[in-house]
Formats: structure tokens, C-alpha cells, sequence
């Protein structure tokens, strides 16, 4: 077994071309975690998605739900119209928070130089490490050996391994779910070179079409095409798509201890039903900026570059976007802009469908910066206003407070319970030395039922753990937060 801290390297984050790269990937995690909360589901259909009878999307498909053609994203009325008996829970993302970062815990055993690239996926970097290209399939089996002991068997992950993050998490997909992938250097051409162009990371359907009309379909042609004409038709970006067909990725893996450059706030909404009214499109642009506004004031962000989101009723999409000469954190600035941005390519004759905000060219807040005198006087007044009600939605909510003109609003929209949960599978004897034996009284020994059996409600039995009221929802952040409660201080 690898001890932790005992795979420190000196210069984390290293590129180079002798690294050895983990990409982890939970199978199907939001589902698989349900499964594991309510037993008598496995093995059945189920997705992750709101209430069927609202407009809702699938977040996550079991493998056996999958087999019907449903996939993440896809509307639940067509998730039900491909598989009528399918089971729809309702999501408990502080169950998946929990599970994520237990997870994150179970890599930092095996370095200290672990990349949480979402909450199911995490880059770890093994490079001068006690693993090595010989053992490296075994290390992979013990990470799978720890995950299946601490949650059971309904959680399983497949590992990516190679020699950059490109070709981990090109790995990491090959073989889903629960396997093991393992493409040594110099090896990528003979995997990857016959497979479509559409299979490589970070090509979407726009650019395979462009690539298609170009003459290119499979990987091994893009790396052979020349690099001119990539250049010519994509910029700098056909650059990278040349050396990506390559195989070739000098990204670093980032420390969580170091974080990842935060470089855009925004939210979206669906509609609960399409409209024309550009009065409602309207209110929910503002409170949207009233979001934006707050989580940037939070987490001590000015941006000037703000842009507007549309969604029309046939899934066309439009996003456009406008930079200010300063920057800001009020949200009154925000829908300024991002309301003159709604009117300019409003569509009269199209119902909207989602409407979303972001504001990008985010720099931190500095100590000090120059105003206006003759704004001064009104400018602090109004910072006191907004300190004022962000204290009281830190209280009591964000639904506590609201403008007048969103008084009679949907207030889901401001739905943001940052709680923790703890799922009631941990009290379960899961998997082999469960360490939850013996809990709350109870005999070490001997078999103990299931507590979740019969359970299919996603928002009861759970055990509520609030989140300190000062962390981030930041996986850096939380990973911080984590090394503190465990006493490890991040090594360098």
C-alpha cells in the first residue's frame, strides 16, 4: 500500500515527456450514487432529473437506462418516451459533494498532486511517484479496490493512464465502465490514428463538420494534414488540433493546493414554459445579474466583458457579449448591458426558452483602485446597501430579501441550500472492513439490514451536514479544507 505523503515531488505540476498521468472517471456518478442510497434500484433504469412533469433534463443515466438511447441532456419527456418504465429521481448534490470529496481523499493516498477536474473526474499526477509504466495497471487496481471497500460495489471508476492529460482522458473513456486503459508513450497513433475525428477531447460537433468538409475524418488524417491550412481555417487553434492528433499535451497538472485561475461567473434558467414576453425574459435576466453579482462580490471579482445567453423554443442558441471600460461587481451595471444585449437580438417572432448571464475578464479585487470624487459619495452609499443585503441573504437565505419588481417571481431561482450531505449508505455495511461498524450502539458483529431499503425519496433520510460557513464550493477550495480537517499540510 502507498502511504501518503510518501510520493512528494519537488516540482508539481511538471511537464515533460516522462509523466505518468491518472485520469479517474466515476461511472455514470450522479446515478450510480442514487443506486447506492437505494439498493432495490439497481440494476434498473433510472436517470437523475427533475420533477418528469416539468421541463426538465437528464443529469445522469444508469448504464441499463443508456441502453435505451437516453443520455445526459436529453429532455426527460424524451427520456420517458425511449423508456417508459424508466425511474426519475431528483438529484442530492450534497450527497455527491460528500462522495466526490471522499473520493479525492482515497487519490491524495497515492500523490500529492491531484487536479479535481469536475466532481466525478480527477487528474492525478504519478509522476515520481513510487508507480511507475511496470506497476501502473496494479496501482490502478488498488485505487479501484479502495473505492469498491470504502462504497460497495454500485460505484465503480475507469482509469485513464498515459503519458500527458490528452491522452489519460481520451483513455479514460475507452474502456466504461470499471476498466482500466492503459496507452504508453509513443504508443498514441497506433490506438487513436483510424478512429474519428469526433473522438478526440475537446472537438465538438461544429468543428468535426468543419474538419469533414476540409477532408478530414479521422485522427491520423488531422495529424497528417498540413498545418497551413489548419492555421488558415481555425487561427491558432488549428495549431493545437494538429498537435493534439499528435498526441502531444504539455498541460500541467494543477496542484488543488495551487487552485485553477477562475475566469468567468454566470447562471442560466430554463423557463418553466417558452414565452414572448420580453418583460418576463426581463426579470429573469435581472435577478440572474443579482446572482451573477453576488458570487462574484463573494469571491472578490471585478469583470468587464458581459454577455447575454438566449435559448429560442426550436434549441437554437445565440450568445452574445459586450466589454465596458471599467469593472464592476454590481449587478445593476450587469443588466445594463446584459438588457441592452436581450433587446439588440431579441427574435419577436421566436418564444425564448432559457436565458442565461456571464461575465468574463474577471480580475480579483485590489485593496485599492481609483474613483470618481464627484461618485464617491454615492458610490459608498450604495456599496453599503449591497453589504447590507448580502449579510441578510448570508443569514437567512437568498429568498430573504428581493427587489420589488421580482416580489411575485419564481423563487426557485434563488434555491441555494449550500448543506453537505451524508448519505445513509455509510451507516451500511459496505464492502469488506467497513469502518461505520459498531456506530450509534450497535454491535460490531454480525450482519445489520439495510437502512436504505424501501427509500426512493431523494430528499429524505438524509443526514444534513452544513457546509463552514466560510468554504468555497470551489473543489480546490474544499480539498484545502479537507487537508486542515486531516491535519496534512499540502506538500511541496
Amino acid at each position: 500500500m502507498l502511504a501518503r505523503g510518501a510520493h512528494h515531488r519537488v516540482s508539481p505540476g511538471k511537464t515533460g515527456a516522462h509523466r505518468l498521468i491518472f485520469h479517474i472517471d466515476m461511472d455514470a456518478f450522479f446515478a450510480s450514487v442514487e443506486v447506492m442510497c437505494r439498493p432495490k434500484l439497481k440494476g434498473k433504469p433510472v436517470i437523475v432529473s427533475g420533477k418528469p412533469a416539468t421541463r426538465s433534463v437528464v443529469a445522469a443515466a444508469s448504464y441499463a437506462a443508456r441502453e435505451y438511447g437516453i443520455r445526459s441532456g436529453m429532455s426527460t419527456v424524451e427520456a420517458f418516451r425511449r423508456c417508459p418504465h424508466v425511474i426519475a429521481v431528483s438529484g442530492s448534490p450534497g450527497q455527491y459533494i460528500y462522495v466526490s470529496l471522499e473520493l479525492l481523499r482515497i487519490y491524495k493516498e497515492h500523490s500529492t498532486i491531484v487536479e479535481p477536474y469536475s466532481i466525478d473526474e480527477a487528474f492525478v499526477d504519478m509522476t515520481g511517484t513510487e508507480c511507475t509504466w511496470e506497476n501502473c495497471e496494479d496501482v490502478a487496481r488498488e485505487i479501484k479496490a479502495k473505492i469498491r471497500k470504502r462504497f460497495g460495489p454500485n460505484l465503480t471508476a475507469s482509469i485513464g493512464i498515459g503519458p500527458n492529460k490528452l491522452i489519460a482522458k481520451m483513455c479514460g473513456g475507452m474502456n466504461k465502465p470499471d476498466g482500466i486503459t492503459v496507452i504508453r508513450p509513443g504508443k498514441f497513433g497506433g490506438v487513436f490514428n483510424g478512429l474519428a475525428v469526433s473522438r478526440m477531447w475537446g472537438i465538438g460537433a461544429k468543428t468535426e463538420i468543419a474538419l469533414n468538409l476540409m477532408g478530414v475524418a479521422t485522427i491520423g488524417e488531422l495529424a497528417n494534414f498540413p498545418v497551413a491550412m489548419l492555421r488558415r481555417r481555425f487561427g491558432i487553434t488549428g495549431e493545437v488540433l494538429h498537435l493534439m492528433a499528435c498526441g502531444q499535451d504539455d498541460t500541467p497538472v494543477t496542484p488543488y493546493f495551487e487552485g485553477m485561475p477562475v475566469k468567468s461567473m454566470g447562471h442560466e434558467h430554463t423557463l418553466p414554459e417558452d414565452t414572448w414576453d420580453i418583460m418576463e425574459a426581463e426579470k429573469v435576466l435581472l435577478r440572474l445579474c443579482d446572482q451573477v453579482a453576488r458570487r462574484m462580490r463573494k469571491k472578490q471579482y471585478l469583470g468587464n466583458v458581459i454577455s447575454t445567453r438566449l435559448r429560442f423554443a426550436d434549441f437554437d442558441s445565440i450568445s452574445r457579449q459586450r466589454k465596458i471600460k471599467y469593472y464592476t461587481d454590481e449587478e445593476r451595471t450587469l443588466y445594463k448591458v446584459a438588457r441592452g444585449l436581450l433587446h439588440q437580438y431579441w427574435r419577436p417572432g421566436q418564444a425564448i426558452r432559457l436565458v442565461g448571464v456571464n461575465c468574463t475578464g474577471l480580475i480579483k479585487v485590489r485593496e485599492w483602485h481609483q474613483v470618481d470624487l464627484f461618485m464617491q459619495r454615492e458610490e459608498d452609499a450604495y456599496r453599503k446597501l449591497l453589504s447590507a443585503i448580502d449579510a441578510i441573504r448570508d443569514k437567512f437565505g437568498e429568498h430573504a430579501i428581493t427587489r420589488a419588481r421580482l416580489i411575485t417571481h419564481d423563487t426557485r431561482l434563488w434555491t441555494n441550500n449550500r448543506r453537505m450531505a451524508e448519505p445513509r449508505f455509510l451507516r451500511m455495511d459496505l464492502g469488506e472492513g467497513s469502518s461505520r461498524a459498531g456506530m450509534r450502539g450497535r454491535p460490531q458483529d454480525g450482519p445489520r439490514p439495510s437502512l436504505m431499503a424501501g427509500w426512493h425519496d431523494a430528499s429524505g433520510d438524509i443526514d444534513n451536514v452544513p457546509l463552514s460557513p466560510g468554504l468555497s464550493s470551489s473543489p480546490f477550495d474544499m480539498l484545502r479544507h479537507q487537508d486542515a480537517e486531516d491535519r496534512v499540510p499540502p506538500e511541496y
